[in-house]
């Protein structure tokens, strides 16, 4: 057993409740996420200045049209990327259980993917330039990511792997020994580091001028703090290690880094 190690906080997962009726820390997460972001999307689409001449291809209505479509592409995408890359037999063997987004069980790349598939439908309807659309809610989305880490780690899951680091905890349900709080890191690197990452392209690169760069930056960051947070993170239980060491999370984020290649190298100036 370790010298030290930190036992997990205690908190009530129910922030209050009227009955049966239940508000949760972990809904609440997901719900600050996403309104921070819509929050952020309006303001750079709003900052002329950040577009060059003629101003952002886009409006404030066409965000707030869209949230509703991110929602649910995120929502859908992320169940099913789940269903499909981590537990594919359970479910084929439980159909009913894959509906149950309740119970847990979401996939960023699944979430990104209906996130995609939702925008592409959304800008060919309304009519506005899918790259630019995606470049917003790219510098968006780190709101998002860190307030989700944030909410794996209050439940708890997706907790690290056994370590002897002064900072290592014990999770409930996770074994007797500490483990790496693998949900901080990736909430410090996908949401802190890559937004400052991010707010340096827009604001003092000009990246917003250049369709498909911010997406790009955002594509290529993701993946590569997803890889290294991977080195840290237990592996699902049902999937384990790949070949070569490798995890699933690691597979998924090797085509993220050549698509997020892909739209910096392609980027033009409007």
């Amino acid at each position: 057993m370790p010298l030290f190690a930190l036992p997990f906080p205690v908190i009530d997962p129910e922030l209050i409740s009227f009955g049966p009726i239940a508000i949760r820390w972990y809904a609440l997460a997901y719900i600050a996420g996403i309104l921070l972001g819509w929050w952020y999307a309006l303001r750079l689409i709003g900052d002329q200045k950040l577009w060059g001449p003629g101003g952002a291809p886009l409006t404030r209505q066409h965000a707030d049209d869209f949230i509703v479509w991110l929602a649910l592409g995120i929502v859908a995408g992320g169940r099913l990327g789940y269903v499909l890359f981590y537990n594919f037999d359970y479910y084929i063997a439980n159909i009913g259980e894959a509906f149950a987004i309740w119970t847990g069980g979401m996939s960023f790349h699944g979430g990104l993917i209906g996130a995609a598939i939702v925008a592409a439908l959304f800008c060919r309807i309304r009519k506005i330039p899918l790259r630019a659309l995606m470049d917003v809610a790219c510098a968006a989305a780190p709101f998002g990511l860190f307030f989700g880490r944030l909410a794996n780690f209050i439940k708890p899951e997706l907790w690290g792997r056994a370590t002897d680091v002064p900072w290592g905890i014990v999770f409930p349900g996770a074994g007797p020994l500490p483990r790496h709080p693998s949900q901080l890191y990736e909430a410090a690197l996908e949401g802190i580091v890559l937004f400052i990452i991010l707010r340096i392209f827009t604001h003092h690169l000009g990246a917003l001028r250049r369709p498909g760069l911010t997406s790009g930056v955002f594509a290529c960051g993701y993946a590569t703090a997803r890889i290294t947070v991977e080195f840290f993170r237990e592996p699902d239980a049902q999937i384990g290690f790949l070949a070569g060491g490798m995890t699933m999370g690691m597979v998924l984020s090797v085509p993220l880094i050549l698509l997020g290649l892909y739209l910096i190298i392609t980027a033009n100036e409007r």
